[in-house]
Parts: structure tokens; sequence; C-alpha cells
């Protein structure tokens, strides 16, 4: 699916864009107070290397430092790229209707796709059974097709393993809880207590806002009656805004999640996961007796994403705030993007073999250049040894 939208929250978080070559789109998240303790950790290195040091200040004093080129510019041709920046304002405005165009088609193809999940809902529920037509897949690995003998045996030894379990297993048992395990943004998530109440979960929902509304998605949660809560649907709401900003047009890359909103749990009596009870003792100033007191503090839950952290009207949050929060828009447009169109595939494992697959030919291509600039550097090294050792040169680098 083509990812569209560009995830901020405050001026210290920004996210960027990168295509690989299936056309996917991923996002990298980065902070300003990542970007610090990289300086800080470059800082030391540079002061504890005089050669590093040394270096850096002839970069730095290489460095233009006159006047930005409007300052340099006639006034006639200046009143020139005022008005071509005027246009690329105008630029940036279109560029957001083409991007809430974009979300309406959106909303169209999910109407398209929502039968099809529909039906995913029912086999992993146990719902329904596939036929065996539709239960026939062919391995890309496989080139061969088995003989009609070995297909004939293969179903005697399937029926008689069938017959000696004691049990059919409904549906798929533990699909959502596996994909939650194998995934690490959702693995970091999850706990151990919060593996039971994801055992109840029978599927997961991306719901569009409706035409001339404002942009939003929403995803939705659906549960089986379970011993932790009464809901049966647990919903996390994500808004968004495709206009650039009034202060910083120019920043505009498209749309961008504002704020979200989660829902209540109601929780059955001592069931809550998201708050533990803790003993403390208190002891008497004066007569010095000792009382022992229990009180709920929070608790590390995946179930703490349905109670996000609120924007305040003036959007101001403190860095670890903000942090958290953009973190929350990355998880939600990981369940929209990817987690929900292709769960069977984080489900066997496959899309996580394409996105490490990815990583690694990043990785490599990487390693490539840095073996090139190490086998310059080398050459480098090897004409200067060859010249301080006194070698003589060939005869064409001679001074004549």
């Amino acid at each position: 699916m083509w990812d569209c939208c560009t995830y901020k929250s405050g001026r210290s978080g920004y996210m960027h864009h990168k295509d690989d070559d299936d056309g996917n789109w991923s996002c990298d998240f980065k902070m300003d107070g990542d970007k610090g303790e990289a300086k800080g950790k470059v800082g030391d290195q540079v002061m504890q290397n005089p050669q590093a040091l040394a270096a850096l200040q002839d970069r730095l004093d290489s460095m233009p430092h006159g006047p930005s080129i409007m300052e340099t510019l006639p006034k006639a041709v200046k009143r020139r790229v005022n008005a071509l920046k005027n246009l690329q304002v105008k630029s940036a405005h279109i560029e957001a209707k083409f991007y809430e165009e974009v979300h309406e088609l959106e909303r169209k193809y999910a109407a398209l796709y929502q039968p099809l999940f529909d039906k995913r809902k029912e086999v992993v529920c146990g719902a329904v059974e596939p036929t065996d037509e539709e239960c026939e897949w062919q391995s890309d690995h496989e080139e061969e097709e088995l003989s009609e003998e070995m297909k004939s045996k293969a179903t005697m030894e399937e029926k008689k393993e069938g017959d000696a379990a004691e049990e059919n297993p409904k549906g798929i048992p533990e699909f959502w809880l596996t994909i939650f395990r194998s995934v690490d943004m959702l693995s970091d998530m999850l706990q151990e207590h919060d593996e039971p109440i994801l055992k109840h979960l029978q599927d997961i929902k991306v719901l569009f806002s409706e035409p001339n509304q404002p942009m939003s998605f929403t995803l939705e949660f659906h549960f089986e009656s379970n011993n932790f809560f009464n809901n049966t649907v647990l919903t996390k709401k994500y808004k968004m805004k495709s206009e650039p900003d009034v202060e910083d047009p120019f920043s505009f890359e498209g749309p961008e999640i504002i704020d979200c909103e989660g829902c209540e749990i109601d929780w059955k009596k001592g069931k809550d996961v998201t708050v533990k009870t803790i003993k403390k003792k208190q002891k008497h100033k004066g007569r010095g007796t000792v009382r022992t007191v229990t009180k709920q503090v929070p608790n590390d839950s995946f179930f703490n994403f349905f109670n996000p952290i609120k924007v305040s009207s003036d959007g101001e949050l403190d860095e670890d705030s903000e942090f958290t929060l953009a973190t929350d828009f990355e998880i939600g447009h990981f369940f929209r993007e990817r987690i929900v169109p292709r769960a069977v595939l984080y489900f066997t494992g496959e899309a996580l073999e394409d996105d490490e697959s990815f990583e690694e030919e990043e990785l490599d291509e990487g390693e490539e250049e840095d073996q090139d600039e190490d086998a310059d550097e080398d050459d480098d090294e090897e004409g200067e040894s060859d010249t301080k050792g006194g070698d003589p040169q060939p005869a064409e680098c001679k001074q004549q």
C-alpha cells in the first residue's frame, strides 16, 4: 500500500519517507534529543583526537561565511524570487488537495478489501471452514508436483494423524498474538500478563473517516467474550490534517497525524493489567507505630496503547511525552499500512523476511561504499609510503 502520510509531533520530531524497490514506503523517526546525543558523542571523539580536531577546523575555515544568497541579490531580482516563493506556497496548497483525494481513494478501496478481511476473520475464528479448493497452495519452492500416488498417501497419513489427535483446534489459534510476538515494534510493548488477553483478539480493522469529515482513521480491535473486560471492541482514533502550516508552509510534505484518541476499557474487578498494587510501610512520627498501606501505580502493558498522551491546546509537550506520542503515531501507521493488510504474512514470518532482506540489502550497499573508501585510503597510504621509503619514482613522475 502507498503511504502518503508524514507523522509529526511538535517541532522536535519528524518523519522521513524511504521508498524501496517494491514501491513500499517506510518511515524513520528522529528526535532533536537523538541528534543532541549524537552530537555529544561526536564532540567527545573530536576533543580526544587532535587530528580530527585539526581536520574539523580546516573544514570550518574553508566554509563560506558570507551573506545569504538573498542578501547578495539586486532588489529587482529579490522581488522576482519572492514571487516564486508565493508560487511555491500555492503549489503546497494544491499538493494538500491532492493528498485529500488520495485519502478518499484509500477509503473507496478499503470498502473493496473489507469482504476479504471479513472472510479472514471467519477463518481465524473458526466460524467458517475453507473448502479444499480454497486451501490449495503450491509453494514457490516446489518445482515438481506430487504424483497421484504420493498425494493419496499423504492424504491417508493426514487422516491417521487427525484421528489420533485428541482435539481439532478451532480456526487458527493465537493468530494475532503470534503476530504481536513476531513483530519487534509490537513485542516491545507486549508483557507476559497481556498474552492471555490477546488470545481472545479476533480481528483488527482500519476505518477511514467519512466523506466531508475531518481526515482520520480508526483502529478497531475486536475481542471475543473474555474474563478480563466487558468491551467487545477497543478503538484508537488518529486525527490527521492535510494543509500547509501558516507559519512554515514550505515544510509541508503530506498529511500528518496531529492527535489520537483511545477508549475506556471496562475492566472486570481485579483484572486491570495497566495498574499494579504495591504495599508501602509508613511510620508514625509521634507514636513510632508502623502501618502498611496499599496503592495502585501504573503498570507496563500493551493496553496502555488505548490511553495515549493528550495533546494540549497549545501543542506544547516535554521531550519524553513528545517522543512517546510520536512513537504512538508510528505504531498506528504500522498497524494501518502493514499489519492489517498483510496479517497472514506476518503470522507465517514471510513479511518479516521481506523486511529483513530489505534492511540487509541497504546494509550491504553501505558496507560496499565503506570498503571502496577504505580501498582508496589504502591506495593513498601505499603511495605515501612508497614516496617516503625513498624508492625511485617512475620516469614519468620525475620532475623535469
